[in-house]
């Protein structure tokens, strides 16, 4: 009983004595002076100036890949999970999904990597690649888009980063914008780029990552193209090896297509500066990082927040295992029944994710405690409830003994789903809400690094610190990038507002990318460069500082509509309050500035729909049938009510008229984005009957 006392007693008065100190808070972020548009400006607390690199004669990726290398030479990697076997699973309805049943993790060493990544940069060379071309990679993320990436590095070739779900109409724009020679892709992808063929104008070889070439891709007879496996490249370089040809910092490493949210994609030029320099920011951020850890690799390697993290993972000497978000967990959806998904199999301890993926996992575990019932689902409701009043700042939460306790009896289960040795999360890509961020810090026991940056600033521009328990937040700025908020006075945001400064987001900072390529016009309105030579990225975001330095993003200039009346709605604001409603699968909240209402598309969450239905005795053909009845509309509003009145939302900022679809929305039908946000325009075009009709009297 005295053990359980010290226990309790002991975190409550380091809780008192740390509320009786708030006046001493931390600062984590500080004025700085700089030069430019006038405005208030933050630097990360640690550092005085924009950190560049965090190793020492380390200024390139290709540099600080091979010191990883030397250093590491017999640790493992790269890992790969062994294919046991492809089976086809008819479901009740008759529709057939292919079901993976996957082995053991296979490693290549560090030296293992090195030498691969140096046989196929001196192969590309000896295919008739030449330094000054471009190389596209157009695959899923993998062991082998990685090799290939650092295998151009050592070539100083730039790579155009290209997304495997991206649509033809984008992918032939990426690739003839950026008059790419040679393309390395997957099977899957090596079939798209076949059926676009005549559409490419500049194509002259593609590498397979795989050593089948499909039949399909008999193209070549043409004459059109060669196509090799990426094994054969690499053989040839280990017969004639050809001397490395490594970039300076300034040379551009990657020109990495934004997913298009608002249309054609640009591609923006990243030097090697750029993105060592917030490798080396997340190296000092993140405590412990070092090379025993194992990080879960299976978000898009096209995307920055993925291609950063990799290079920070080997930079340091950890181990990357590969996985895809469709065999992610034991209940992903290709995952063979009874077998083990990525996570179970490789048990990290670091991982990356994008906000849809935590709400996923939030949502999951929900409705798994949800359909137990009975007392385990009071035990995971009394253990979550007196976390949170912890996390919150109660003494009267869940400390000590107790803690440890619920740990072992509730959320021991729920840490399993990810491996169970998860100790730091990074998201990144789109606003994480505070429940999920709760949820996530609860259940899988580990703190949430929420980042905020953009493809034009290398995915850097503020971090919250391992510490900062605080939600809503997106951190302060990292160690190579400046915050300056300037004064958008069109839309009421001032430096001068009170009680905390208000404007658009701008950053400065070695991070801050070259520009978009071939396009001035768009690279001039959005890039400055200031009379003291640092180089400035015009968000169009709006943030606002707290008093510790800290960043919180409260708007977007693009997302806000003037309703009829003179009400400005944020439309990206409104749609993160409302997709937290257990019905919602996703949205996109509608304003037409000739109406006085917002409407709302939502797609939504069957299995949540389902069972309500269930419970509420009302009877249905099919999911879209449920989707049609009133009273399942009515229930999806009401449930908006509750998530509008808790962030308080104004009345016209609820939507007034709502369409349930039924069918999910995903980056293959060109709907969202790979990183899964939304496509305004796409959604509008794909919709508009349906948009006009909830405007009808």
């Amino acid at each position: 009983m005295s053990a359980y006392l010290v226990g309790v007693l002991v975190p409550l008065a380091v809780t008192l004595f740390f509320r009786n100190s708030k006046k001493s808070e931390k600062k984590r972020g500080l004025l700085v002076d700089v030069g430019g548009e006038p405005g208030i400006a933050i630097r990360n607390s640690r550092f005085p100036t924009p950190l560049e690199t965090a190793w020492e004669g380390v200024f390139t990726l290709a540099e600080l890949f091979e010191y990883a290398c030397k250093r590491h030479g017999d640790k493992y990697l790269l890992g790969t999970r062994r294919l046991i076997a492809r089976e086809n699973e008819v479901a009740p309805d008759g529709r057939t999904f292919e079901k993976l049943h996957l082995g053991e993790y296979e490693w290549l060493t560090y030296a293992k990597v090195f030498e691969k990544v140096c046989n196929f940069a001196s192969g590309l060379a000896h295919i008739g690649h030449r330094r000054e071309e471009r190389v596209a990679i157009f695959a899923d993320t993998r062991a082998e888009w990685f090799i290939a990436l650092q295998g151009c590095f050592r070539r100083n070739v730039t790579v155009v980063t290209i997304y495997a779900s991206l649509g033809e109409d984008a992918l032939c724009h990426s690739l003839n914008e950026t008059e790419v020679t040679t393309v390395i892709c997957g099977n899957k992808e090596l079939k798209k780029l076949v059926d676009i063929s005549g559409q490419l104008d500049t194509v002259k070889r593609l590498i397979c990552m795989d050593d089948e070439i499909p039949s399909s891709a008999s193209v070549e007879q043409s004459g059109q193209w060669t196509i090799t496996s990426l094994s054969n490249v690499e053989k040839l370089g280990q017969e004639k090896p050809a001397k490395a040809d490594l970039p300076q910092s300034a040379d551009i490493a990657v020109i990495m297509y934004t997913s298009g949210s608002t249309g054609l994609p640009k591609g923006v030029m990243m030097t090697h500066a750029n993105v060592l320099a917030v490798v080396s920011s997340v190296r000092t951020i993140v405590p412990g990082l070092e090379s025993n850890d194992v990080y879960l690799a299976y978000l898009p390697l096209a995307h920055i927040l993925e291609l950063a993290a990799e290079n920070i993972v080997a930079g340091v000497g950890s181990a990357i295992g590969y996985g895809s978000p469709l065999t992610l967990t034991d209940t992903s959806n290709k995952i063979k029944r009874g077998t083990k998904g990525d996570a179970s199999v490789l048990r990290p301890t670091v991982m990356a994710a994008v906000p849809a993926i935590l709400d996923r996992v939030r949502d999951g575990v929900r409705k798994k405690v949800d359909a137990t019932g009975g007392l385990s689902k009071k035990l995971f409701d009394l253990a979550y409830a007196r976390r949170l009043s912890a996390l919150n700042g109660s003494w009267f939460g869940a400390w000590g003994l107790e803690m440890l306790l619920w740990n072992f009896l509730v959320f021991r289960k729920v840490r399993a789903v990810l491996g169970g040795r998860i100790r730091f999360l990074l998201s990144g890509g789109a606003p994480l809400s505070g429940d999920t961020q709760r949820f996530i810090n609860i259940c899988l026991g580990a703190p949430i690094g929420q980042g905020y940056g953009l493809t034009e600033t290398c995915a850097g521009a503020t971090f919250s610190e391992f510490d900062d328990t605080s939600v809503g937040r997106v951190g302060n700025p990292v160690p190579s990038s400046f915050i300056k908020l300037i004064d958008w006075p069109e839309g009421g945001y001032l430096t001068s507002d009170s009680p905390m400064p208000r404007g658009e987001i701008v950053i400065g900072g070695p991070n801050v990318t070259v520009g978009y390529f071939k396009n001035e016009e768009k690279t001039k309105e959005v890039y400055k460069v200031d009379e003291r030579g640092m180089r400035w990225f015009y968000t169009g975001d709006i943030g606002q500082f707290h008093a510790d330095g800290c960043l919180e993003i409260v708007d977007r200039k693009k997302d806000i509509v003037k309703l009829q009346h003179g009400e400005y709605v944020s439309l990206g604001k409104v749609e993160a309050v409302l997709t937290v409603s257990p019905y919602v699968d996703n949205m996109m909240l509608h304003a037409d500035p000739f109406h006085s209402y917002c409407v709302a598309l939502v797609v939504a969450s069957q299995p949540a729909l389902e069972e309500w239905a269930s419970k509420q005795g009302i009877a249905f053909s099919d999911f879209a049938d449920l989707c049609e009845k009133k009273e399942t509309m009515k229930e999806v509003q009401a449930s908006f009510l509750k998530e509008a009145k808790k962030s308080r939302l104004e009345k016209f900022e609820i939507p007034a008229k709502i369409k349930l679809l039924s069918n999910p929305w995903t980056p293959e039908s060109g709907l969202v984005t790979a990183a899964l946000k939304i496509k305004r325009e796409a959604i509008r075009k794909a919709f508009s009957e349906e948009l006009s009709k909830l405007y009808e009297s």
